[in-house]
């Protein structure tokens, strides 16, 4: 599976949580979507990020990302924090899908 593939790779910035959440279906008949390449939305906290700007958190993700970036991903919003960062964040409520 795609999501635990993803996971695996960002072990590799030691992180201490992280959430994906697949967003493809949600963009379904969208180019990459027909392509193959998944939507996801993914929150990521490692110390790695610690004194990093957004731009160089996001080529840390993308880097652990590899290849996967090239096919597999076609879109992936990132939100990377450092620990103490996400804990003065309260997550926000979780979005309802209608039927």
């Amino acid at each position: 599976m795609l999501a635990d593939t993803i996971r695996a790779r960002l072990a590799a910035l030691d992180p201490v949580r992280v959430e994906l959440v697949d967003e493809s279906a949600l963009h379904a008949g969208h180019a990459g979507a027909r392509g193959g390449g998944g939507h996801f939305r993914l929150t990521i906290v490692s110390p790695r990020f610690r004194n990093e700007s957004t731009l160089a958190r996001h080529r840390l993700v993308y880097a652990a990302l590899g290849p996967l970036m090239r096919r597999e991903i076609h879109a992936l919003a990132i939100d990377a924090l450092a620990p103490d960062e996400a804990a003065a964040v309260t997550p926000p409520p979780s979005r309802k899908e209608s039927a």
